[in-house]
């Protein structure tokens, strides 16, 4: 592929094959330059002027390490700018900067205690479980076969991040369906209406409602959730609103759900390409899940970009950049860079060193839950080589289209032996 016949910018490139992308990937790392597209257009939102792809490892990390120089209040997690309504659901930690960014970071890792987290880990081993046991029961009730994604892989982060916040199971379906929509971009199993960006902001009020309300009981009664931690944390004599809460409780359904569903379910069809990382990883646990975690999430890379504004005229490289560009960071090409992984398409549950960005580059907004995501994939593995070592892919993975999530919505498998597998 040429660098000519790539435009990020155009819907349409990030619902292509994997390997396509891969390839324009390789195209613009190979430029010197950063190269400019225009911006994607969605109903709703002005057209804005364009913005720069930043491609190569090296590059993705100078900016992620440069929040001076480059912001993210001005909008991450979207290339066009958002509107006022937006922000006020959207606008957590990841789409702050300092001062507020680091107070409100702060409050938010007083949550994370060492025995909380303890607490959480624990939490995990008994959903991972239960969430494999459930769909193995499932499975053998019927012909073996299941869906990989809605019986294990989305069920088990969902229910984590509910249970660490307190959010009574009566009201866990929407918690699901509204993060569903939020990540959808325009996806038409999620987004059914004329109006993407109507369903867009009705999923955030639904998430920030919700959350809002709990918080308002928990200040009251609190009790040893996370949200009790939120509501009640202060730093600088300074708390966090109900309506900052909400939006960190948005950046968890979002950024916690979406990066542990689609490493483990990205990790489950990379290992049906190659049988033998499958074999490697479930004979000898203990020893290849260290590097085999944050391999699955290098080659997934389930979060494809972040965007961050230029504040002044600077470089990246030897490329000037003018006040006011916008960047993207395009993770999924960081992590294919060739001068950084050897033979990086290749799934290798051995890989070390492993520098990959796919919880972020280092910097102020390296992700605050990698710790648990990581514990959360692991002991998933586990527990799926130890209850389903049958377990096989028996079709392709059906893609989310989604310009800003490397999504699987679904993934049919079977254990082996069943009707389901044949």
């Amino acid at each position: 592929m040429t660098l000519p016949t790539v435009d990020l910018g155009n819907r349409e490139f990030w619902a292509a094959s994997w390997s396509r992308r891969h390839e324009a990937f390789a195209a613009l790392r190979a430029d010197p330059g950063l190269p400019w597209f225009a911006e994607p257009e969605f109903p709703g939102f002005p057209t804005g002027p364009g913005f720069r792809a930043v491609t190569r490892h090296a590059d993705v990390e100078y900016v992620s390490k440069h929040p001076d120089l480059f912001c993210s209040g001005q909008g991450a997690v979207s290339i066009l700018d958002l509107p006022a309504e937006a922000h006020e659901f959207f606008g957590s930690l990841i789409s702050m900067d300092a001062p507020r960014h680091t107070k409100i970071r702060r409050i938010a890792a007083q949550a994370f205690t060492p025995r909380r987290t303890e607490g959480l880990l624990e939490d995990v081993t008994r959903v991972a479980r239960s969430v494999v046991a459930a769909a193995r029961e499932k499975a053998l009730a019927g012909d073996g076969s299941f869906d990989l994604v809605t019986e294990i892989s989305a069920r088990l982060p969902l229910l984590i991040i509910c249970d660490m916040m307190g959010v009574p199971e009566s009201r866990r379906d929407e918690v699901f369906a509204h993060s569903n929509v939020i990540l959808a971009g325009d996806d038409p199993e999620y987004v059914t209406s004329d109006n993407p960006l109507g369903d867009y902001l009705a999923a955030g009020a639904g998430l920030s409602g919700l959350m809002t309300e709990l918080a308002a009981a928990r200040e009251a009664a609190p009790t040893d959730d996370v949200t009790s931690a939120l509501v009640h944390g202060v730093v600088d004599g300074e708390r966090l609103t109900h309506q900052e809460i909400a939006s960190f409780f948005i950046l968890l359904c979002v950024a916690g759900n979406e990066t542990t569903r689609n490493a483990i379910t990205h990790g489950v069809w990379g290992m049906h390409l190659d049988p033998s990382q499958w074999e490697l990883w479930s004979g000898d646990v203990d020893g290849v899940t260290p590097t085999a975690v944050d391999e699955l999430v290098r080659w997934a890379s389930p979060i494809n970009w972040m965007r961050r504004t230029a504040v002044a005229d600077t470089t990246v490289g030897d490329v000037a950049v003018a006040a006011g560009e916008k960047l993207l960071l395009v993770y999924g090409a960081a992590n294919r860079d060739e001068t950084v992984f050897a033979d990086p398409d290749r799934l290798d549950l051995r890989r070390s060193p492993n520098p990959h960005q796919g919880f972020g580059a280092h910097g102020p907004h390296f992700c605050l839950g990698a710790h648990l995501a990581r514990r959360e994939i692991a002991v998933l593995f586990r527990e799926l080589f130890a209850g389903m070592p049958d377990l096989q892919v028996v079709g392709e993975p059906d893609r989310l289209r989604s310009i800003f999530v490397n999504g699987i919505k679904h993934l049919p498998v079977a254990l082996a032996g069943t009707d389901g597998a044949r």
